[in-house]
C-alpha cells in the first residue's frame, strides 16, 4: 500500500515538472514575440537604435529558431532604410545573407534575396561613381 502510494507520487512529480516546463516555455516564447512587436513598432517611428535592439533581444531569446529569422530581416532592413542617418548597405547584406544562412527554410529568403540584389547593386554603383571621380581629378591635373 505505501509503495504504491510512493509510485504514484512519483508519476504526480515529472507531470508537474512537465507543466512549468511547458508554461515556462510559452511565457518564454511571449516574451519573444513582445520583442519583436515592439521592434517593429519602433522601426514605424524612425527609432532605428531601439529597434535594432529589440531585434537583438529577439535574437538571443529565440536561438536559432523562429521567430529569428524575422529579427535578422528585420535588422537588415533596418541597416538599409533610407531614413536612418546610420544606414549602412554592409552590414544590411551581412543580416541578409545569415538570414539565408541560419535559416534556409524560412518564408522571407526570397525577400531576402531580392534586397540582397538590391543592396549588391547599390554598392557597385558607389564603387563606379568612386572610380568616376578619381578619374575626374586625373584628367583635371
Amino acid at each position: 500500500m505505501k509503495e504504491e502510494k510512493r509510485i504514484e507520487e512519483d508519476v504526480k512529480v515529472p507531470k508537474i515538472e512537465e507543466k512549468v516546463v511547458k508554461q515556462t516555455k510559452v511565457e518564454e516564447q511571449k516574451e519573444v514575440f513582445v520583442h519583436l512587436l515592439m521592434a517593429k513598432k519602433l522601426l514605424s517611428q524612425g527609432e532605428y537604435d531601439g529597434s535594432l535592439g529589440e531585434n537583438q533581444k529577439v535574437l538571443s531569446l529565440s536561438g536559432n529558431n523562429p521567430p529569428g529569422d524575422e529579427a535578422l530581416f528585420n535588422t537588415g532592413l533596418i541597416y538599409s532604410h533610407y531614413g536612418n542617418p546610420k544606414k549602412d548597405y554592409k552590414r544590411s547584406l551581412e543580416f541578409f545573407q545569415k538570414l539565408l544562412a541560419d535559416y534556409p527554410q524560412s518564408p522571407l529568403i526570397e525577400q531576402a534575396k531580392i534586397w540582397m540584389g538590391v543592396l549588391q547593386v547599390i554598392e557597385e554603383s558607389k564603387k563606379v561613381d568612386i572610380e568616376i571621380e578619381q578619374k575626374k581629378k586625373e584628367l583635371s591635373r
